[in-house]
């Protein structure tokens, strides 16, 4: 495919992209469009320095090698260097997109699937705004490499989103609804989920109650528990932030018991949703990684330099959000895995307690926040009645330490409309979730 230097390191990352995206603001239709993409991220490594760049001149891109290469040094040892040697190397196969292509759908005919959502969110008074999206995309990858890597992926994911703002009483309350999926056939049950939520919305609007701040028993939801594993956790574990860091380093020692032995955590590519990533931005294929086994730190992310620096393994975990940048160490889909207690029988051991449904945002490295938006009193095992939390916080590895119990059941859910963000690259598709998680003490206010 292309010529590649001599005495260097060299890859090539190809992406075209076609992403639709339809918005209205309070039913007024703000953008609709369709639009195509296509570039490349041309590298080379002398074993010193990396020499990069994006182009979106596709013709161009053995001009823009050949340009690179002279700005190297070349080695006859560059073969034997521990970076590159973590590179992919040979066929990575092919990954296409099974489904039925969204291009061929009329553009007209995803507007009007969106649109046909309006009526349940016009017919409530307490909606004083809303917004609604429907996007799909298509993204297709190509990276070759001066060691005869050769993968090419399909990927499609779509989704819709309604944002609304419930107002009553001089009380206001904000929530929304999201579906995404592979293919348009998995949004078609979207509408129960919006009913579900507006009715949800508006009984804590109307019936919330200010929590005492203290400590509670806490109960996450699959999508809770989730944002805990990737805010609070996993951004921890990404290998790039470990280096020339002797106290995290220390702090991160394999082995290390964080909790108890049915604690599990793992990062994996392979798994469908928005953070499917058969290879990573360098080639390497996607993997599971476990982060956490039986409650004790068990592995971190890497990329081919950060595993090279730390004497272990890529993990297939560099990524970019598009042909104009780098790959960096990213999650893919981060989540707690499978405990072994029953759901009915995790919400049981709560006498007076608290549980988290939905989330607004969350944050944190050693120490975390999240703040939750749907969330409940549990008394003696049963949802109680809507809870107004502003935030829950803590130590993360002594977080872990106070979790005694996680269901059976794991939920790994898609989004749309977002995504993770990193240094400069947002938003980048990623997957998270889990089971329920109850965690027996945390810092509520």
């Amino acid at each position: 495919m292309y010529k590649f230097p001599e005495g260097l390191y060299s890859d090539v990352r190809v992406e075209k992209v076609r992403n639709t995206l339809i918005q209205y603001l309070k039913g007024e239709l703000r953008e609709m469009r369709e639009r195509d993409t296509a570039g490349a991220f041309v590298r080379v490594y002398d074993g010193q320095r990396w020499y990069y760049s994006s182009i979106t001149a596709l013709d161009k891109v053995q001009e823009e090698l050949d340009r690179l290469a002279k700005l190297a040094k070349p080695s006859k040892t560059i073969a034997e260097n521990s970076v590159v040697k973590n590179m992919a190397a040979g066929s990575g196969g092919q990954h296409k997109f099974k489904g039925k292509d969204l291009r061929a759908l009329p553009l007209a005919e995803k507007n009007s699937f969106l649109t046909a959502f309006f009526p349940a969110v016009t017919a409530q008074t307490a909606i004083a705004m809303w917004s609604a999206m429907y996007t799909d995309t298509l993204t297709h990858r190509e990276l070759y490499n001066s060691k005869g890597a050769q993968s090419v992926c399909e990927q499609q994911l779509c989704g819709v989103r309604l944002g609304m703002t419930f107002t009553e009483g001089g009380h206001t309350f904000t929530e929304g609804a999201t579906k995404a999926g592979g293919e348009f056939c998995e949004l078609a049950d979207f509408g129960r989920e919006l009913d579900k939520r507006i009715a949800q919305a508006l009984e804590f609007l109307r019936n919330s109650v200010r929590v005492k701040p203290g400590k509670y028993t806490v109960v996450l939801s699959p999508l809770a528990a989730g944002v805990f594993a990737h805010e609070s956790f996993g951004h921890k574990s990404e290998a790039d932030f470990m280096l020339g860091d002797a106290a995290m380093l220390k702090e991160w020692h394999m082995g290390r018991q964080l909790g108890p032995e049915f604690l599990h955590i793992s990062d994996d590519g392979a798994c469908a949703g928005s953070g499917f990533t058969p290879f990573d931005d360098e080639g390497n294929p996607a993997r599971k990684t476990t982060l956490i086994k039986n409650g004790r730190l068990a592995g971190r992310l890497h990329s081919a330099a950060t595993a090279a620096a730390l004497d272990e393994a890529p993990t297939g975990n560099a990524r970019a959000i598009s042909f104009e940048f780098e790959p960096i160490v990213r999650m893919t889909t981060t989540h707690f895995e499978a405990g072994n207690i029953a759901k009915e029988e995790l919400f049981a051991g709560v006498k007076d307690g608290l549980f988290i449904d939905t989330i607004k945002h969350g944050s944190g490295m050693s120490t975390f926040t999240i703040a939750p938006s749907l969330a409940y009193f549990i008394k003696d095992g049963k949802i109680a009645g809507p809870a107004q939390i502003s935030v829950i916080s803590g130590s993360v590895f002594d977080t872990f330490g106070l979790i005694d119990a996680i269901s059976d059941k794991v939920e790994l859910l898609s989004f749309v409309g977002g995504g993770c963000g990193k240094m400069e690259q947002y938003p980048l598709p990623v997957g998270f979730g889990g089971p329920y998680v109850r965690v027996r003490e945390m810092a509520v206010l």
